[in-house]
């Protein structure tokens, strides 16, 4: 018998259908349980069983003001649906994926907004049969199963001796330094007023410290140091084989090349320690971009990232945002936002 529910952070179907599944640290309750305030609503996670097999996708639900209705979004990052079930069986996740519309329409959502895992693939068929895929192009990756010889071979050049000036400068790269951790964070308040962010990104020093409390051993801090004064950080996650940069930010741009040092130091702390891979991410928006150019002068790994966007209720949806066009499903989704 297949049957899908909507669990809560505390509910220990959640864990449980993690570990059956091979995942990621997005995928947790924890984390969920604190992206949910950034994105103004509740954390809640789609299982779905079928046999003895399982889906599981995080969200939040957020409220659509003034409709009494609600919308999901992934968490931020990438936690897309896993399953203990490979993505060649097509059949079972598109009825997973068929059992998550009619649960969340059933709940008064109109609309849910995910983000694929690019080093977790899912069929992409089978998540079309009920949404619209959007590719954002390529994010980046390191296999930390290679020789370091081979890691830097595949650096470009530029980076190579801009590293070698950074060393040569006396910059140092220290791990898990928390008593650098309130320093580092004004180092990335400082970049977000220099590079012009959105406000989403300006987290609260309050977050980063329940984001260390709520994700423990798997959250790291690189720091960068020169004569005792803290040039950047890179905060990133470890989880499974599996590392990603959070946030990385450098005092006044990139003094010293201590961004680049940074990313060198930490694939090389991270193939010490075991794991397989580590995610760099992509452009802004997945864009082919300056930024993305920069990771990808690190390494040769490139997967393509999907977003899946879903309009659950669509006769809700058509009075909030008309009808559902071409435009309005690969631009800003949902576009009544």
């Amino acid at each position: 018998m297949a049957e899908g529910a909507l669990l809560e952070p505390d509910d220990t179907a959640w864990a449980e259908a993690l570990d059956r599944t091979r995942h990621d640290i997005y995928h947790l309750p924890g984390y969920a349980r604190l992206d949910a305030p950034l994105s103004g609503g509740t954390p809640m996670a789609f299982r779905y069983d079928e046999a003895d097999h399982v889906l599981i996708i995080p969200l939040i639900l957020r409220p659509v003001p003034e409709t009494g209705l609600q919308d999901a979004v992934s968490p931020y990052g990438y936690p897309g649906p896993v399953s203990d079930v490979a993505p060649v069986n097509t059949g079972f996740w598109a009825r997973a994926a068929r059992a998550m519309v009619e649960l969340l329409r059933a709940h008064g959502v109109v609309t849910a907004f995910t983000r694929l895992h690019p080093l977790l693939p899912a069929p992409r068929l089978s998540l079309e049969t009920v949404g619209t895929l959007v590719n954002h192009g390529e994010t980046v990756s390191l296999d930390l199963t290679r020789s370091t010889e081979q890691l830097w071979q595949e650096t470009h050049r530029s980076h190579r001796n801009q590293i070698g000036k950074a060393k040569r400068a006396g910059v140092a790269v220290t791990f898990d330094d928390w008593a650098r951790f309130d320093v580092w964070i004004d180092t990335y308040h400082a970049t977000m007023r220099r590079v012009g962010a959105r406000a989403f990104y300006f987290f609260d020093r309050e977050h980063f410290h329940r984001l260390r409390d709520a994700l423990g051993g798997h959250l790291h801090l690189a720091t960068a140091v020169r004569d005792g004064e803290v040039l950047g950080g890179n905060l990133f996650f470890e989880y499974a084989g599996m590392m990603h940069t959070h946030l990385q930010s450098t005092r006044d741009g990139q003094i010293f090349h201590a961004d680049k040092l940074l990313y060198h130091e930490v694939r090389l702390w991270g193939r010490e320690r075991g794991n397989r891979v580590y995610h760099l991410g992509g452009g802004l928006g997945g864009s082919d971009d300056s930024l993305f150019r920069y990771k990808a002068a690190f390494g040769a790994g490139r997967q393509p990232f999907h977003t899946w966007r879903l309009i659950t209720d669509p006769a809700a949806y058509q009075r909030l945002a008309g009808a559902p066009t071409a435009a309005a499903l690969s631009g800003r989704f949902p576009p009544y936002r």
